[in-house]
């Protein structure tokens, strides 16, 4: 997703952390996730507040370019149905769109937008 993301951004303003390292569990921990709910969603902080699921992939479309970010659109649908078919994605996502080995490694120029790398 991570990687989705970077080549379909706007503008390079997003930065990232792991889930599991010690930043993400501490953030996570912050906004009421235990590490079970980090197997189903991730975790957006915007403007201070902390987004999940559909919420939080809302958040995300509106830092990418056309046509991505017309999903945003979504919003207007009432967050019990949206959150409802993020979690049906979400727990057949690697039965859909398969599951890689390696994590992804961000090229030396993008370091910078890695926490905890």
């Amino acid at each position: 997703m991570v990687h989705f993301i970077l080549l379909r951004e706007r503008a390079p303003t997003i930065l990232f952390v792991s889930a599991w390292s010690p930043t993400g569990l501490r953030l996570a921990s912050e906004h009421g996730l235990t590490r079970a709910d980090l197997n189903d969603t991730f975790l957006v902080l915007e403007n201070g507040s902390g987004l999940i699921k559909s919420d939080g992939a809302i958040a995300i479309l509106r830092h990418l370019r056309a046509p991505w970010s017309w999903g945003q659109g979504i919003r207007v649908v009432p967050r019990g149905l949206r959150d409802g078919l993020y979690m049906l994605i979400a727990r057949r996502r690697y039965r859909w769109f398969g599951k890689k080995t390696n994590c992804f490694l961000p090229p030396a120029q993008m370091r910078a937008r890695f926490i905890d790398t």
